[in-house]
């Protein structure tokens, strides 16, 4: 315990005071984490047993050149996504360049002008705002003449199915509802998989032609259902999040009804070539390892979140969700008391990061934001969010987020490294 303490510990600045503090919390904590690892251990069977009815082979990891026609390897990734998913047919590219990518290519191919969406989860991720003209664009949505409509979560996080009722039945020209399930830029709680269930359920009852349409970012292998299972038509995220495991090296996925993987497909490319066309460059293997991986990534980050929020909440921080609390994402919201404490939180997660260590990360206006943004990302893979990484704009009321964590304890030692940064600022 001795060699132990000085190595993980002390040369991360942490006190025998802190160490006492990580033990007494996993202690506490260990009912909850026998329960994810059950949820862990069906995911990580899913994942084997897809790739295995899809006779995936090591030729399916050679690569083609030019316009990629006949890719057995981008082929074969797309048939186990779409097994583990329960779809019809999915489509993931290292050409799709993050999840608002993603999301853009399904909300630009499925939406034409005279359409409507309504979110009914409260406004999406920042980083849509002019795909959609809440923010103004030119090349945004409502320049082409789609309508969006808002329905916000009432104050508790469930959706406000009267209003919901209401909007559907005034809206002749409804063609998507739109969730996000995680909780983004915001405290409420985010969006289980029997949420969805219900509220899938709910506007079928009031028309079953509208798609319905899930943001799964930070969302995967969290439950042993993805939304895809429960009624969702269509559902889209990152390569760099969940399901790469912290192995793939870029790119999103979009899984769902064959028919709207087409026009989606066909959006990304061009009409008429679809899903034909697209180069993978030498990813196939590196995908797929970390999507045989990302179950247990999952498990790890998830873990780590749940630890970051239970040592928080004891010094009596407000923390979103609580570590008691359904989770239905990765990510751990932390209410703080200043900006300087976010600089801290973020300057910790930086800290203990195995790649840019010694870099201290500052606010700057990161494209697609309203306010200055903070991000500390000592990744393998830039970007990567299922790595260890914390971020959190510039304003009011004052969260840091953090999230992933390859390994649980990279994941609890950069908790504990912001933890014992802010409480050493106090004193």
């Amino acid at each position: 315990m001795t060699n132990h303490k000085n190595l993980i510990y002390k040369h991360f600045n942490l006190s025998d005071e802190d160490l006492k503090l990580s033990l007494k919390i996993e202690e506490q904590l260990n009912p909850i984490f026998e329960k994810l690892d059950k949820i862990k251990e069906i995911n990580q069977y899913k994942v084997l047993k897809a790739m295995q009815e899809s006779r995936l082979s090591d030729i399916h990891f050679n690569s083609q050149t030019g316009y990629g026609y006949n890719d057995i390897g981008r082929e074969k990734v797309e048939e186990i996504y779409s097994r583990i998913f329960g779809t019809e047919d999915a489509l993931v590219r290292p050409n799709i360049v993050n999840g608002t990518h993603a999301l853009t290519i399904c909300l630009q191919g499925l939406l034409m002008p005279g359409d409507e969406m309504i979110a009914i989860t409260g406004k999406p991720y920042d980083t849509l705002d002019k795909v959609i003209g809440i923010s103004k664009h030119d090349l945004s949505l409502s320049n082409y003449g789609v309508k969006y409509t808002q329905v916000d979560l009432l104050e508790n996080g469930d959706f406000n199915l009267g209003e919901i009722e209401k909007k559907i039945q005034d809206s002749p020209s409804l063609k998507m509802i739109y969730i996000q399930r995680s909780k983004g830029y915001s405290r409420r709680r985010s969006i289980t998989i029997n949420d969805i269930k219900e509220i899938c359920c709910f506007i079928r009852t009031l028309n079953k032609d509208a798609i319905i349409m899930i943001d799964n970012c930070y969302g995967e292998f969290i439950d042993e259902l993805e939304p895809t299972d429960v009624g969702a038509d269509i559902m889209a995220g990152s390569l760099i999040k969940n399901p790469g495991g912290g192995l793939a090296i870029t790119g999103g996925y979009v899984v769902g009804k064959q028919a709207l993987i087409d026009i989606v497909s066909q959006r990304l490319t061009s009409p008429g070539i679809g899903k034909e066309c697209g180069l993978t460059f030498g990813t196939s293997r590196l995908t797929l390892q970390g999507l045989f991986m990302a179950p247990s990534v999952v498990n790890s980050a998830l873990k780590g979140a749940i630890f970051c929020s239970k040592l928080f909440d004891d010094s009596g921080y407000d923390v979103f969700p609580k570590y008691s609390d359904e989770r239905s994402d990765i990510i751990q919201a932390v209410g703080l008391n200043s900006e300087s404490q976010i600089i801290s939180f973020c300057e910790a997660i930086q800290q203990a990061a195995p790649v840019d260590s010694f870099v201290s990360p500052e606010p700057w206006a990161m494209p697609g934001y309203e306010n200055e943004v903070i991000m500390a990302a000592g990744a393998f893979v830039q970007g990567s969010s299922i790595e260890l990484s914390a971020d959190a704009p510039i304003k009011e009321p004052y969260t840091v987020y953090f999230q992933g964590g390859i390994t649980y304890e990279h994941s609890k030692l950069g908790a504990l490294m912001a933890y014992s940064k802010i409480k050493n600022k106090e004193c």
